[in-house]
């Protein structure tokens, strides 16, 4: 048998800010394939997730030592026995840390990078809140993906991280994170005017309880993606399959 060398991931085509086909052609498990047990965001969910076929999507945290956390909360507490915020942590510290009484811990994004080895996609959700430095989490994101040889997307509710990368690695498929109900900090940030076109995103990944909608429904008609996230049930499932390209699902909402 002659090895073959694997096809080379499929970036975005920065003239055209055209997305690549591999987006459309997975199911993202929600911050991995968590359970219980399995916490999630961490590398056990993430290959639970490869173990089923399914995309990993995860989120970032940046630590107090600048290092790419695959983490979603600004607090520690739901997740680990220590109070606190995860920016004041070292990335050591936070490393040290046990998920939800397990034994899996909170991983720098280079280690999940290295666990994923491009069997399967992965989409990065870089975490904001208005008055964030997001600029420096973006920096750090991009210097980890860069040569990442796996097929990739980074994702953001904050309009100024998908510019960022629209401006400074725009061959990187990026993709604007909408919501018209969940407030945390950019309630309906997408519908202003101009917002959608500044950010510059390959993708739209909107909020399945917003659905359907005339935004959503104009932007997959000019044939750019549109993801849904969350889906957490079957008739929330149904409802993304009919609206959207592609899925973010975790719990019930799963095939």
């Amino acid at each position: 048998m002659t090895d073959t060398a694997p096809a080379p991931a499929q970036k975005a085509d920065p003239a055209s800010s055209r997305a690549p086909d591999w987006l459309t052609r997975w199911e993202f498990a929600h911050r991995g394939l968590h359970s219980p047990g399995v916490p999630e965001n961490s590398l056990a969910a993430a290959k639970a997730a490869m173990a089923a076929g399914m995309g990993v999507e995860c989120d970032v945290q940046r630590s107090l030592d600048r290092q790419a956390m695959v983490f979603h909360d600004w607090d520690l507490a739901r997740l680990t026995d220590v109070t606190g915020l995860t920016e004041v942590f070292n990335a050591a510290e936070l490393e040290a840390m046990v998920l939800q009484n397990t034994d899996e811990r909170p991983s720098r994004l280079g280690t999940l990078l290295k666990i994923v080895g491009s069997d399967v996609p992965i989409l990065v959700e870089i975490k904001s809140r208005p008055g964030y430095e997001v600029k420096a989490t973006c920096e750090l994101t991009a210097e980890v993906l860069e040569g990442y040889d796996g097929e990739y997307g980074v994702m953001s509710f904050d309009p100024r991280a998908v510019r960022w990368f629209a401006r400074h690695s725009p061959a990187m498929v990026r993709g604007l994170v909408c919501t018209d109900t969940l407030d945390l900090g950019f309630l309906g940030v997408w519908r202003q005017e101009g917002m959608i076109e500044a950010a510059d995103p390959h993708f739209l990944a909107v909020d399945i309880r917003d659905l359907p909608n005339t935004f959503a429904r104009l932007w997959r008609e000019s044939g750019r993606p549109l993801l849904a996230w969350t889906v957490r049930s079957p008739e929330l499932r149904e409802l993304a399959l009919r609206e959207t390209d592609a899925l973010i699902s975790e719990g019930e909402g799963l095939a």
